[in-house]
């Protein structure tokens, strides 16, 4: 478990990628880890944002096949693969788009493969302008996975999915930033300072609003609009309850920011 280092402070869970010898590859360890600590992070009332960085020079550069079939290591069979994806590297991805947690994630370096993944399910993933964003299956003869074949074109269309999916072409932040399938790239020098104010805007909103804000963007190209205007309405019942909601209310009457406390 030392793969991933995990802090909380002012409502904020921190997750840090630390296998910096791999480039911060995710064997299954660390997928584990990851997976552990966003089911626990989802029953954490306390809880008000997600900020996923890494150590060192890279974000993720994917899924650490080296040491999986390392002559150490039992070679899982393609049946297995297809087996633990769900509960593994595929549970993960799951969880920081379903979690009613805002998602922040810091990327400098490579993201590839997973790791790619990791970012661009992330709700605001901020990025060096010289990033690279790459989804290399293509060129290692197999498929993509981690949810790379649903979020691709649902952030920048089939065209450009098909681009970094079969041609296996890399993206700069600053490509990625222009793309729209990232929130913001800035330089290096400004990265960690842009990223934290983000995640200092997010930790002072209305928590819960911004958990079925989210849940409900999520559902909203799979569902019809009848669908998708009564989630609205159920939300806003939900939301209306909070003492956020009420918070909202009497700054708005009263001329002032309201200081919302997450419930």
């Amino acid at each position: 478990m030392n793969a991933v280092h995990h802090d909380v402070r002012g409502g904020v869970l921190t997750l840090r990628i630390e296998r910096e010898h791999k480039r911060n590859a995710l064997d299954q360890e660390s997928v584990t880890c990851l997976v552990q600590l966003l089911e626990a992070a989802a029953l954490d009332g306390s809880l008000r944002v997600i900020h996923l960085t890494a150590a060192g020079g890279d974000f993720c550069s994917g899924s650490d096949w080296v040491s999986a079939n390392s002559g150490t290591a039992q070679r899982p069979r393609p049946a297995n693969l297809v087996r633990r994806l769900p509960f593994q590297s595929h549970r993960l991805i799951e969880l920081l788009l379903t979690i009613q947690l805002p998602v922040v994630a810091t990327v400098r370096g490579f993201a590839a493969g997973l790791g790619c993944q990791l970012a661009l399910a992330a709700d605001f993933a901020v990025a060096d302008d010289e990033a690279t964003f790459w989804e290399p299956f293509v060129r290692r003869g197999f498929t993509p996975d981690g949810g790379a074949s649903w979020l691709l074109p649902r952030l920048v269309g089939m065209a450009r999915a098909r681009r970094m999916l079969l041609l296996g072409e890399k993206v700069s932040g600053s490509q990625a930033a222009g793309w729209g399938l990232i929130h913001e790239a800035v330089p290096a020098a400004e990265l960690d300072a842009r990223a934290l104010s983000l995640v200092a805007s997010l930790a002072q909103g209305p928590t819960v609003a911004l958990g079925l804000t989210k849940q409900a963007l999520l559902r909203s190209s799979e569902v019809p609009l009848a669908r998708a205007l009564a989630d609205e309405s159920f939300a806003l019942e939900l939301a209306s309850r909070t003492a956020d909601f009420r918070e909202g209310l009497a700054a708005f009457t009263a001329r002032r920011d309201p200081d919302f406390t997450g419930r």
